[in-house]
């Protein structure tokens, strides 16, 4: 499987050989996507920092046998969705997911209209299907569409289509 050239591969040997900054990188570049597919289960706070802190150990256990250093977006997203799943099952839930966090309103003068504006989109995105949701979301802060197949389980061939099917109906639903 292809990945894009992001300069992973480069940072997954500095880390390996034991390079601090390398592995800060690692965390500043993938966190928010392992913290988007814990919630995308709809685990708590608590929940998905485990998740997320587990993902980062098995990375640290296995980082030596990787064998393809730049796909390993995807072997963290896979991680995250695994362990995400497997602490569903502990707990034996199945939550509703967790909203996303909303920016700030960027001024007075707009934030009616914002405000109504968010307010259909967020409606429209509960009407659609729980795959529909989860895929959009965490579209929103995946690296690759490679990284994306793997969080959600899917082939990398089904990615585009699947979003594209998922935007419409969103658009169908936003009057």
């Amino acid at each position: 499987m292809a990945h894009k050239n992001d300069g992973t591969d480069e940072l997954v040997v500095r880390a390996r050989g034991g390079d601090g900054a390398a592995w800060a990188r690692l965390v500043e570049r993938h966190s928010g996507l392992l913290w988007s597919i814990a919630r995308s289960h709809g685990l708590n706070d608590a929940d998905s920092g485990d998740v997320v802190q587990t993902t980062w150990l098995r990375l640290v256990e296995r980082i030596d046998g990787l064998r393809d250093p730049a796909a390993t977006g995807c072997w963290l997203a896979t991680t995250a969705r695994n362990e995400s799943l497997r602490l569903v099952r502990l707990r034996g839930r199945d939550l509703p997911l967790v909203p996303a966090p909303r920016a700030p309103e960027p001024g007075p003068d707009r934030v009616a209209l914002s405000r109504e504006r968010l307010g259909l989109v967020g409606a429209a995105l509960e009407a659609l299907p729980r795959r529909c949701r989860t895929l959009l979301r965490l579209f929103a802060v995946a690296s690759s569409h490679a990284e994306l197949a793997a969080a959600l389980g899917i082939p990398l061939g089904s990615v585009g289509p699947t979003r594209a099917r998922c935007l419409d109906a969103l658009r169908r639903l936003v009057p």
